[in-house]
């Protein structure tokens, strides 16, 4: 049986809670991280049916993609939907986990799973972070370089696109003196000692800074590490909102539309007018995405696929591109089968589930 912190964690090595939006809350909403956990529920929606469903297959982890409560709660009385799921949830001691923004802010997330469906290739994120890399210098004897470096890229530093492993080495020497109550693992105390040392330098996302930094000090000789940590005005490729990619061949666009249609299960489109060009370069944002079109238009887009697109908000395409709008449930429900993925990964033989209900509150005639 696992620990729910064990659930958690392997869930934000993928997915770090730090890549959320800031009015977003992801992460643990119900339940003690120490709870063993006989089983999770993965869904879209953490709905009274869906606790239902959880208590039923003897889940007591829902792990949902929108966050229960996603602002503030200043009573707790059953009067609306989001405290009685809370007051369920409690009664029948169900942890309920969201992972929200921070899988739509990751390359491999909730937006890789539209591009999968699509058959997109070539993808690359539509918007990336920008500032969230930091560059690490630290020193140490050059005996002991090779088992350092090693060890920061372990723990996620030296990644530059699609290369990792990245560093830059100086050989040079240190001096230090070590005082009384020191245990220097070489030199004496009370006398300056000479060394010759490499000093690396490497890149990490800034999420993963505590990780790197313990990383270095349990594989690192001295009993005082030297580092410094910069922050870097970097673009990380591997994180941020929405992604672009290509058609393996150009498509005509009722053609596409109607491969966009079964692809994704949903009830209707809603577009723009098409334009007299094929489709080939496809951007896509789970969720409300609106908030990108420009980025899908600068990038040479011939279709931006998203929901929740407002009326007026339809006029922006001017004639550059194709809004089409599938749908928010419909653009998120393979979140599911993403999740799903994580923790059998993790955790082969654990019990993980995925929602049979569809908890779309919109319907279609």
């Amino acid at each position: 049986m696992l620990k729910l912190s064990q659930i958690t964690d392997a869930l934000e090595r993928f997915a770090p809670l730090s890549l959320q939006e800031s009015y977003d809350n992801s992460g643990l909403i119900i339940g003690n991280k120490e709870m063993d956990i006989t089983g999770a529920l993965i869904c879209l929606d953490s709905t009274e049916e869906v606790l239902e469903e959880a208590i039923n297959t003897g889940c007591n982890l829902v792990i949902a993609h929108h966050p229960i409560v996603f602002s503030g709660l200043k009573k707790i009385n059953g009067t609306g939907y989001v405290e009685r799921v809370v007051i369920k949830a409690i009664k029948n001691d169900i942890a309920i986990y969201a992972a929200h923004t921070n899988l739509d802010n990751i390359k491999e997330g909730v937006n890789a799973m539209i591009c999968d469906k699509l058959g997109l290739i070539e993808t690359r994120v539509l918007s990336p972070i920008k500032n969230n890399l930091k560059k690490l210098v630290t020193y140490c004897p050059v005996e002991n370089a090779d088992y350092v470096r090693q060890s920061l890229f372990l723990a996620g530093a030296g990644t530059i696109g699609k290369y990792d492993e990245c560093s830059f080495n100086t050989n040079g020497y240190g001096t230090f003196r070590a005082g009384n109550g020191s245990n220097p693992y070489i030199g004496n105390v009370g006398e300056q000692h000479r060394e010759e040392e490499v000093k690396i330098e490497t890149i990490f996302p800034v999420y993963l800074q505590s990780k790197v930094i313990n990383a270095l000090k349990e594989s690192h000789p001295y009993e005082e590490v030297a580092y410094d940590i910069y922050p870097i005005d970097t673009i990380n490729p591997k994180t941020g909102a929405g992604m672009i990619g290509k058609l393996a061949e150009p498509m005509d666009q009722v053609a596409f539309l109607n491969l966009l249609k079964a692809s994704m299960m949903t009830g209707c489109i809603r577009h723009t007018k098409t334009l007299r060009k094929m489709i080939e370069t496809v951007a896509v944002c789970g969720g409300a995405g609106s908030f990108l079109l420009k980025d899908a238009i600068n990038q040479g887009a011939d279709i931006f696929i998203t929901g929740d697109f407002k009326y007026h908000e339809f006029f922006d395409a001017d004639g550059r591109i194709i809004i089409a709008d599938i749908g928010h449930y419909e653009s998120e429900q393979f979140t599911k089968e993403l999740v799903h993925s994580i923790l059998i990964t993790n955790f082969p033989t654990f019990a993980a589930r995925i929602s049979k209900l569809n908890t779309n509150p919109i319907n279609y005639k």
